[in-house]
């Protein structure tokens, strides 16, 4: 039983039964029903205000005449305070109707597929070739995966792009290094941090000599022309890089359906401009194509230098236009930094300049910039922390804290993956995602505080309690599940369908975070607090029940936004 739901149209009927009308619809109702900070004041609250300009009366009146004609078998009382009328729901039918629910839904417990024929374009991630995959990179990534997880929760087909940074004269210079002094051996064998001595080496020898820049633009302008060799070695480059990345990929339990980065839109971006020019959108200004979008509080959108050389915005109009055509988006989501704000606002106001409605399709879920353990991170200074070492670090801390607190665990190798990749994950996650995070380890890693760890904890928390009250075939009590502890599991577990989809509308996995936390918090204090496996049979019965639907929510939620859970730790 959804009880919002229900409790609105009982709501409605009373409203009817005491004024022969009702001024608002059920799902008006629903939308004003809250829940009250303590469950003192009861499960859900509605406050009279709503009514008081319809009827003509005041909040309180309205409450005091309403307790007598809002009625429903699932309602233990109903009170009226202050000009709110509280209802208090009968806590056995409450706790069974959630738990048996959750249960029988199971992993779909609070999909609606609502996006059934629907489909969503994701940009995240996006690495850059010839680079190493650096933690800078870890929250459009995992923001991203879990936004994609998501949406197929809700029934969604999705379509995740890592649009890379392959595209620019820095290109032409890292294949005239390779030329001068590399080999394909050495590069094969260092990978991408073989490609960046190369690439260093060649920007300091420029200093000296200027004409290796002469030299790096000339074989850029190979690869634009399309000269085979050109083509193979930056092909390679881009190969060797996908290698390194889908290592970090793999621990992180990420994947892509396209890797069509920026050089894929190279003889795109023609008929675009064209079409700019058709429509009388391009302007000059100083040799440079310009959209005018002062008219609408923005700098120009510069479409083309001086030059003749494009940017970013004139190959992101083109990767639009192609995901339009190709995948027939329904949404469209860039998973990129805030400091690109303006960048995506001048990009649909663009579309929307051109005339395609559908740039109204088009969202920037941006986020904040990670510091790690108080220091901002800068490559020139040598402050940058790859993720690849972050990851292994993490999961080798993670190995040693379990050889400290499990030692006879049989798998500790598989569950310290499972929680060190966790932790990171989690931590990154934690925050809203337009916050700046600060990562250290000693916070991250935490089994006691609200950390990812601690949640996992939990879950195998539950599983142990399952495995050792063994089967259990006896009819539960849901009696027993009417003190404040299980009250309080049971409530977040009924709460759970709506964060799942606050979190999806606001593009937001940590509501998710937060909520596993509350939940494991919720389930440890109930876990201490009640003897679970009770002598009475239909006692422990009824909270094993809420065990097993806990640890099904907990799992589902970890799953959401990228994590495992383990059963044993």
């Amino acid at each position: 039983m959804d009880f919002k739901c229900a409790l609105a149209d009982a709501l409605y009927e009373g409203i009817r039964g005491a004024y022969g009308e009702c001024a608002l619809a059920p799902e008006e109702l629903m939308q004003a029903l809250e829940v009250p900070p303590d469950t003192a004041m009861g499960d859900y609250a509605f406050p009279c205000f709503k009514l008081s300009k319809a009827l003509r009366k005041s909040p309180v009146a309205i409450a005091e005449s309403l307790t007598e004609t809002v009625k429903a078998d699932f309602l233990g009382k109903t009170e009226a305070v202050k000009g709110y009328l509280n209802f208090f729901v009968d806590k056995a039918m409450y706790a069974r109707q959630v738990v048996e629910g959750a249960l029988a839904a199971g992993d779909g417990y609070g999909a609606d597929n609502s996006g059934a024929g629907k489909t969503c374009v994701l940009d995240y991630s996006s690495i850059n070739i010839a680079k190493r995959f650096h933690i800078g990179h870890l929250s459009t990534t995992m923001i991203g995966n879990s936004l994609s997880r998501l949406y197929r929760f809700f029934g969604w087909n999705t379509v995740s792009v890592n649009h890379l940074g392959d595209w620019g004269t820095q290109f032409g210079k890292m294949i005239a290094a390779y030329k001068r002094w590399g080999d394909r051996e050495t590069v094969m064998r260092g990978g991408v941090d073989e490609m960046v001595k190369l690439y260093v080496r060649f920007n300091a020898e420029a200093k000296e000599n200027p004409a290796l820049d002469d030299e790096g633009r000339a074989w850029f302008k190979a690869i634009e022309d399309g000269n085979p060799e050109a083509l193979e070695i930056f092909n390679w480059f881009k190969s060797v890089t996908l290698k390194d990345a889908e290592k970090v990929y793999e621990l992180l339990g990420v994947q892509f359906d396209s890797y069509a980065g920026e050089s894929f839109y190279n003889d795109k971006m023609q008929p675009i401009i064209d079409e700019l020019e058709a429509k009388g959108l391009l302007k000059e200004d100083q040799g440079a194509k310009i959209v005018d979008l002062e008219p609408y509080g923005m700098p120009p959108a510069l479409i083309l230098r001086s030059d003749g050389a494009t940017l970013y915005i004139t190959r992101d109009l083109a990767a639009a236009k192609y995901r339009k055509d190709t995948y027939h988006f329904d949404k469209s989501l860039y998973v990129v930094a805030y400091q690109q704000d303006l960048h995506f606002k001048q990009l649909f106001k663009v579309l929307e300049l051109m005339g395609y409605d559908w740039y109204k399709q088009c969202e920037h879920v941006n986020f904040g910039m990670v510091s790690f353990e108080g220091q901002t991170l800068s490559t020139r200074e040598g402050r940058i922390v790859y993720l690849e070492d972050l990851l292994n670090t993490s999961i080798q801390k993670a190995r040693e804290i379990m050889e400290e607190k499990s030692p006879d665990l049989d798998n500790k190798d598989e569950v310290a993956r499972q929680v060190g990749i966790g932790a990171v994950v989690f931590f990154i996650l934690y925050n809203n995602r337009r916050k700046d995070i600060d990562f250290w380890w000693d916070r991250a890693l935490n089994f006691d505080g609200e950390t990812g760890p601690y949640v996992m904890y939990t879950h195998a928390r539950c599983c142990s309690v399952l495995r050792k009250a063994g089967a259990c075939d006896a009819q539960p009590d849901f009696a027993a599940l009417t003190d404040g502890g299980a009250q309080d599991v049971v409530r977040l577990i009924e709460q759970f369908p709506g964060v799942l989809k606050a979190a999806f509308d606001k593009s937001e996995p940590s509501m998710i975070t937060r909520f596993s936390v509350d939940l494991a918090q919720a389930y440890n204090r109930f876990y201490y607090e009640s003897k679970i496996l009770d002598e009475d049979l239909s006692v422990r019965a009824a909270r094993l029940t809420l065990t097993r639907a806990a640890s099904q929510v907990i799992r589902q939620a970890l799953y959401l936004i990228g994590l495992e859970a383990p059963e044993r730790m």
